[in-house]
This record gives structure tokens, C-alpha cells and sequence, in this order.
């Protein structure tokens, strides 16, 4: 079997994106797919995931047919652990490339490209110099100020919001850590642990589908709202251990909702969000949406930009005991 896919980064996350090679999924809805590609293939996930074709860090797109009447394209978000449900960084990388490749032909002055996610349509808009912004799908504060009992902190206060996944969040100095001095594996140790704590303390639910109503991962913020053109950095650990080299697409949709449920944000406000590699989000929110389960949500557009690394064709070869990849769990 041969996989050929596009390679390219977002801020310094990767997307490994598949555009041939792929079994046809035979699921009806996006969803459908979605638990297809998990019960059938999961070993090409993690084939094309992990070593030694990938890495712990790596992140992949699979191009699907789609089933939302208004979608140019439809995608299964996948990383080293499993299959997400919303991605901002690979929304970004995919819509420059859908134009790039012309699989969306080229509109001036910028190209719509319509992405249908597992949490819902997803509306991109591609600048003629390769910029995308992206309009979510609603996204709102979970919960505010709850309580997330840990080994290491003892008793730490958190954020929930969702924006197309759901996240935790909290203050990376409130438990002592600094997001520009300490070391990244303090940062990431933290996340994880806090992400079990706070999944095993506060029950999440999304009224529209169940498949969407788990703790994606931890952010961790510098505190900042980032107003005034100052970006507030965060970083967001994912999957177990992955850490987002972007500012994460859909956090910072999530962060935008929990400015907006506090009442520090309203419609027409934007912020910058800034990740470890120093690469800048902005986040927007456009306006309110229909309330999610009782909740106050908004319309959040990020902007941010991806590039272009390669191009693969990857082998899994009968003979191979590695084919379906590794993980030495660092």
C-alpha cells in the first residue's frame, strides 16, 4: 500500500495531509466515517502518525467525500493518539492548500472554501497572499471557576469552553509555572496531569452529538487577554503529552467565548493569541449564535497563516513489523 500526502506547518504545527491511498470509508455521515476510520484503519493512523513514518508530535487531515450539501471538502482530523473533532491549525493548512492545488478555484479578492469537520461546517477565506481566516462553529463557556483536585497542585481552578472541541484552561502561573522560562516538559507535565484531573472532576455534555462531549486537552495562558495588539501566549497539550506548536485554531475560538461569557469581549472585538513558537492567531468574535444547551455562544473567526514543507509517498510494506508505527512515549 502506498499513502501520498502534502506536508505542511501552521505556526510550526504540522499537518500531514492525505489526498490518496486511503481505503474508501463507507460511512454515510462525516461522523459515521469518523468511527469507521476508527474501528477499520486505525493502524494507518497510527502508521502515518507515529514512528518511523512520523513522530509524537505529528498531526494528520484526511480528505473524505462529504456529505453536508454546502462543503467543498470534508475532513477527519487525526494525531498520535486518536481523532479530533475540530482543528484550527489544519482548517488553516487545508484552505490554502484546497486553493493552492486548485482544488477550490481562485477567487478574487479571496477564495471561500466551505470545510465540513466532525463538529459541523467550518467557512474558510483564503487572501490572496495565502492568509486564512476562519469562521467556527458556535463556541461557549462550558463552565467557569471549577474545581479540578490534582496529586501535584492539589485543588487547581479551571475554565471549560468548547470551540469545536473542549478545553481547560487556566493561568500557567497560578500553579508556578511561566510559559516563557519554564521548561517545556514542566509545561507539559502540568497539562497532562491537569486534563486527567479535570476530566475525571466535571462532566462534560454537548447537546448536538456525543461524540463531541470530551476534554480535548489543557491550555495553559499567560494570564492576558491579548488586547491593545499584545498577544497572550498560551500553549495547548493535547493527545496525552502532544504539545500544539500554533496558538491552537480552536482554543483560541474557545478562549474568545470565555472572554465573551466573563463579559471582557463583545462582537467586534479582536485579540491576539501567541504559541511557543511565537507564531500569532488573531481571534474575532463576529457575533452571538443560538444558545448551545442553554449557554451563551458566539461566532468566533481566527486568522493565521500555513505553509507549504512537501509532498510524501509513504510505503506499508506486508513485511514490515513496524508498518503500523511506534511510540517510545518520551
Amino acid at each position: 500500500m502506498i499513502i501520498s500526502t502534502v506536508e505542511m506547518h501552521t505556526g510550526g504545527e504540522p499537518t500531514r495531509i492525505v489526498v490518496d491511498g486511503w481505503p474508501r470509508l463507507a460511512g454515510r455521515t462525516l461522523l459515521d466515517k469518523r468511527r469507521e476510520a476508527k474501528a477499520r484503519f486505525d493502524h494507518l493512523r497510527r502508521g502515518l502518525m507515529l514512528e518511523p513514518r512520523g513522530h509524537d508530535g505529528m498531526y494528520g487531515a484526511l480528505l473524505v467525500e462529504p456529505d453536508h450539501p454546502d462543503a467543498d471538502l470534508a475532513v477527519l482530523f487525526m494525531h498520535n493518539e486518536g481523532y479530533s473533532t475540530m482543528c484550527g491549525h489544519a482548517t488553516i493548512a487545508l484552505a490554502r492548500w484546497a486553493v493552492e492545488s486548485g482544488r477550490v478555484r481562485r477567487q478574487e479578492p479571496e477564495t471561500v472554501v466551505r470545510l465540513q469537520c466532525p463538529c459541523g461546517l467550518v467557512t474558510c477565506r483564503v487572501a490572496a497572499d495565502g492568509a486564512v481566516r476562519f469562521e467556527s462553529v458556535p463556541a461557549f463557556a462550558w463552565t467557569l471557576d471549577r474545581i479540578a483536585p490534582t496529586a501535584t497542585w492539589g485543588p487547581v481552578t479551571v475554565d471549560i469552553a468548547y470551540g469545536g472541541a473542549f478545553y481547560a484552561f487556566l493561568p500557567a502561573d497560578s500553579i508556578g509555572l511561566d510559559l516563557r522560562t519554564s521548561p517545556m516538559r514542566a509545561i507539559v507535565d502540568a497539562g497532562e496531569e491537569i486534563a486527567r484531573a479535570a476530566a475525571g472532576a466535571i462532566a462534560i455534555e454537548h447537546p448536538d452529538a456525543p461524540d463531541l462531549a470530551f476534554l480535548y486537552g489543557t491550555i495553559l495562558t499567560d494570564g492576558g487577554d491579548g488586547a491593545g495588539g499584545i498577544p497572550s501566549r498560551n500553549v495547548c497539550i493535547f493527545a496525552g503529552r502532544q504539545v500544539d506548536r500554533s496558538p491552537t485554531g480552536s482554543g483560541v475560538t474557545a478562549r474568545m467565548a470565555l472572554l465573551a461569557a466573563r463579559r471582557q469581549a463583545a462582537a467586534g472585538d479582536e485579540r491576539m493569541f501567541e504559541s511557543c513558537t511565537g507564531a500569532v492567531f488573531n481571534g474575532r468574535i463576529l457575533r452571538d449564535a443560538a444558545p448551545v444547551g442553554g449557554r451563551r455562544s458566539v461566532i468566533v473567526e481566527v486568522g493565521g497563516r500555513a505553509h507549504m514543507t512537501g509532498e510524501s509517498r509513504f510505503r506499508f510494506d506486508a513485511d514490515d513489523p513496524l508498518q503500523d508505527g511506534f511510540s517510545l512515549c518520551l
